[in-house]
């Protein structure tokens, strides 16, 4: 989605018909002044939001695969800031990812690993599947000997809404491999621990 073509301009004009529609159930005047626009700055920024869906995460990381030099250590990835959308309210999901992976025979360039995670939180999510998501897509790609990847994110639909606990932080996990063995998963929870 990073070229505007026909077929993402028909689903920008239908998703800002949607957006009016909406404004105008909810009891605003979507003619007013400072609406006009509303409709289709909201349905660019949908579609910006969700381009993950247009995007190949595998063809990502193969696009800077190289045999690796015997390394058969952890390559860590910390702190990748992300942004998504949640698949039940579709508010939004934020925080940041870490990822880890131990070399058998392949790496790849350090910049596709935030590359990856961006994809997948570019659709609609919810964070343990997004957890899941890079973690099959580096063990299927890459095929290292393990990998391990670790979310922190505050949600604003538990922020703004319902419970309205606005200083809760949810952590997932998912690992593989070599990261099956708790010393391993240790090493990994004490290289990304924030010294704060």
């Amino acid at each position: 989605m990073s070229e505007v073509n026909e077929e993402t301009l028909r689903r920008r004009a239908a998703l800002t018909g949607h957006y009016k529609e909406i404004l105008d159930l909810l009891g605003e005047d979507a003619e007013r002044e400072g609406l006009l626009k509303t409709p289709e700055r909201v349905a660019k920024a949908m579609q910006f939001l969700t381009k993950g869906y247009y995007e190949d995460p595998e063809a990502t990381l193969r696009s800077a695969m190289f045999q690796e030099e015997d390394y058969k250590q952890m390559v860590i990835v910390k702190d990748i800031d992300f942004f998504s959308l949640c698949e039940h309210h579709m508010l939004p999901f934020f925080g940041k990812a870490h990822v880890a992976y131990i070399p058998r025979k392949y790496i790849t360039g350090l910049s596709k690993i935030p590359r990856v995670v961006d994809i997948f939180a570019r659709r609609l999510q919810i964070q343990e599947r997004l957890t899941m998501q890079i973690k099959d897509c580096i063990q299927k790609t890459l095929d290292p000997l393990g990998v391990m990847v670790v979310i922190e994110a505050q949600h604003m639909c538990m922020q703004m809404r319902g419970v309205e606990k606005q200083n809760s932080l949810t952590t997932t996990s998912d690992f593989t491999g070599f990261f099956q063995q708790a010393k391993t998963r240790e090493e990994f929870m004490n290289l990304i621990k924030h010294n704060r």
